[in-house]
């Protein structure tokens, strides 16, 4: 048991040393990684393509790199927003992790992206562990997902600097009760902001969008009361 530990403590201490230097090196040519974690059908694709057309009727430069297991479907949605998108396909791993991100990023990213927003894959577990040299995490949830969810994947909701609630437009349908699940992601990660939002109807676009941009810009980012990623890996 101890081995495995250890070995995976190895791996997660050298993931955050690329993990720094993607930081720096992206911080170097003024651009500001924004990582979002969440479940399969969360609708962060959709939320996602929203906040990349309103950056480009803003004229802001940035661009996403998508990840999943399999297919480019969400890419190819993506792509409608006319920023650049890259797909990427992990071949099985459940998470992206820094060097991997760096490697994709090298020869495509545009000079002058202000954002890079990283879908990372559908899954509250193994991306939760990974630092991608990011400046905002963001953690998003539906509404049909359970006000419990914070609760059930403590380490996801614990580290973010955001939590976003998607497809509030069916949150009365399907009898969502938002007070309990501010309360369950306040015990997780005190002090954490909670936005509300829908793709449908539009709530909310935009806001994802200004907390990057304040992020970049340097303004306090919220600061989670949990240690590093790596952290959760030394007991």
């Amino acid at each position: 048991m101890c081995r495995v530990v250890d070995l995976q403590q190895s791996v997660l201490a050298k993931n955050d040393e690329y993990a720094q230097r993607l930081r720096a090196d992206m911080a170097a040519r003024g651009a500001t990684v924004v990582n979002l974690l969440s479940s399969p059908g969360s609708g962060k694709t959709a939320l996602l393509e929203l906040e990349l057309s309103t950056a480009r009727q803003r004229g802001l430069t940035v661009a996403a790199l998508t990840a999943d297991l399999a297919t480019e479907n969400d890419a190819v949605r993506l792509a409608r927003s006319g920023a650049p998108v890259k797909q990427v396909l992990t071949d099985g791993l459940c998470h992206l992790e820094a060097r991997m991100l760096a490697g994709h990023l090298d020869g495509w990213l545009p000079e002058a992206t202000r954002l890079l927003f990283v879908e990372n894959v559908g899954n509250l577990v193994c991306p939760a562990s990974y630092d991608l040299g990011e400046s905002l995490r963001v953690v998003l949830a539906s509404v049909t997902e359970g006000e419990d969810k914070p609760l059930k994947y403590p380490t996801a909701f614990g580290l973010a600097h955001l939590v976003v609630v998607t497809k509030t437009d069916i949150a009365r349908a399907v009898g969502f009760d938002e007070a309990a699940f501010r309360a369950n992601v306040a015990q997780v990660n005190p002090g954490v902001e909670v936005l509300l939002t829908s793709a449908r109807r539009g709530q909310g676009v935009g806001a994802l969008l200004d907390r990057a941009l304040a992020a970049g810009d340097g303004a306090e980012v919220h600061r989670p009361v949990m240690a590093v990623p790596s952290a959760h890996h030394h007991s």
